[in-house]
């Protein structure tokens, strides 16, 4: 079994090379890559019925299709392997495997990752499995959703019978892929599945999230090896005050709280940031929300810390009588995802913006990095989702040229070495994404992929950044300044 996480510490990086042994990869989301969304006993998860919701996805786009990746899982992993990469993160549909959420597993269902696994694993591909990519099962949402205790309970099952099943050839697991965003914005702004917008439900979201990754955590160290590593991914916003003043700081504290510690706080020292339970005790009884047991189940300790990182949050207190904007990164709602903290301004760290009017700054990777480092010395940290959407197209010659992708990931990639060469223990990268995919609420408008997917014929192009990465991980640094690969 390849390890992600070295027997020992890596070297340093040092000029633009990377540490001896570092990960490179690329990921994708079931929902977003799979289709084949009623094949093989596979039922709706809330993502399918949000995205047949109409005015929910943009152009009524849906993922029943997506990139097909059920169907052409073996010519996607020759592509990875062409591509040189050393690991493939991808996510397990629960509604494929447990299409209830409850009781006994579809093994049709199983099966399609037990061949998916095989075939990394016959390519030198090491399987990177995350058990929840935002895609609950329906039946669970109609019972409550994340906001109902019990569902942390049936995540545990799930993620009981997908370790066994796959436990003897995938030897590095995620719980779950950015909690923030299930919990607030599929329940504060509802701009993502399941589309509700009650701030006391986000919190309890949020709360159960959590109880899940540490259920799941104890039961993966039970099904799987000893040398199987377990880890979380977390979206950490890299929040920064617009200025120096006192408001501005505030500001940024009750962001920092709702966006980043209301998981790091109990998932790595074992308890909620008081400033967070005191910003949002009217919402929620945190006394009767958590129970006794909880906070030590939640901090079982992880192999990995999983960051993803897009762009930095820029944050102030509104000016007298302006209201909040709404200029935050994560799609336009009436409703706020920062529950509790309602009375924010949301500002662009600069004008060189990506297709998703985000903004590029590779030194908020650099600080969240390093900064993790410093508040958690011991604990290994692997950069699991980065990249950018860009008006991507096709030239008459067959060609998706694509340079700004390029730029921007020199630049993050300099950023993680930079990191390391700071005493960041970062082991690895993964590419967001392999493939064009359906992106969320913005359906196939937007694309991150490098690879591109003209979708009416499902061709593969790899783009002139994939080439770029390439040669990245074939020799495992950067190149010099001016070259492109």
């Amino acid at each position: 079994m390849t390890a992600v996480r070295p027997e020992t510490p890596a070297q340093s990086a040092s000029g633009t090379s990377f540490p001896t042994g570092f990960v490179w990869g690329a990921a994708t989301a079931s929902y977003q890559v799979e289709g084949a969304a009623a094949e093989d006993g596979r039922t709706p998860s809330i993502w399918d019925t949000f995205s047949h919701t109409p005015g929910k996805v943009r152009n009524g786009d849906t993922g029943d299709t997506a990139a097909d990746h059920y169907h052409r899982y073996r010519d996607d992993v020759a592509l990875m392997k062409d591509l040189g990469l050393k690991a493939y993160r991808f996510s397990v549909s629960w509604s494929r495997v447990q299409p209830t959420g409850r009781g006994p597993a579809v093994q049709r269902g199983l099966d399609f990752y037990r061949r998916l696994v095989d075939e990394l694993l016959e390519a030198g591909i090491t399987p990177v499995a995350t058990l929840y990519h935002w895609d609950l099962p329906q039946e669970l949402e109609d019972a409550g959703g994340w906001p109902q205790r019990d569902t942390a309970g049936r995540f545990a099952e799930y993620a009981d019978i997908t370790a066994r099943a796959l436990g003897d050839r995938v030897g590095v697991w995620t719980t779950l892929n950015e909690p923030w965003c299930s919990a607030f914005l599929g329940y504060g702004s509802g701009v993502h599945a399941p589309g509700r917008t009650d701030p006391a439900a986000t919190l309890r979201a949020a709360h159960h999230l959590n109880l899940a990754h540490g259920k799941a955590v104890g039961v993966l160290r039970d099904a799987l090896p000893p040398s199987a590593q377990v880890s979380l991914t977390l979206n950490l916003h890299q929040v920064r005050p617009l200025t120096d003043a006192p408001e501005d700081v505030e500001a940024a504290r009750r962001i920092d709280a709702v966006g980043n510690r209301v998981f790091t706080g109990p998932v790595l020292d074992g308890a909620y940031p008081e400033d967070l339970i005191a910003d949002t005790s009217h919402l929620v009884d945190w006394g009767e929300l958590v129970k006794d047991g909880d906070l030590a189940e939640i901090s079982r300790p992880i192999d990995v810390l999983g960051v993803n990182y897009y762009s930095p949050t820029v944050v102030s207190q509104p000016a007298a009588g302006a209201g909040t904007t709404s200029n935050d990164g994560h799609g336009a709602s009436d409703h706020s995802p920062w529950t509790g903290s309602d009375d924010v301004a949301f500002h662009l760290a600069n004008d060189d913006l990506t297709a998703m009017n985000w903004a590029i700054d590779a030194n908020g990777l650099h600080a969240l990095l390093t900064g993790l480092a410093k508040s958690h010395p011991d604990l290994p940290l692997m950069v699991t989702e980065n990249g950018a959407a860009f008006d991507d197209y096709v030239s008459p010659e067959g060609r998706v040229n694509d340079p700004q992708r390029i730029a921007y990931l020199r630049s993050h990639l300099d950023a993680v070495r930079r990191a390391v060469a700071d005493g960041a223990d970062v082991r690895g990268y993964f590419l967001w994404s392999l493939l064009d995919n359906f992106e969320w609420s913005y359906g196939y408008s937007k694309r991150f992929g490098a690879v591109y997917v003209d979708y009416a014929t499902q061709r593969r192009i790899p783009k002139d950044s994939a080439h770029w990465y390439a040669d990245v991980i074939r020799h495992n640094a950067l190149p010099a300044d001016g070259q492109t690969g």
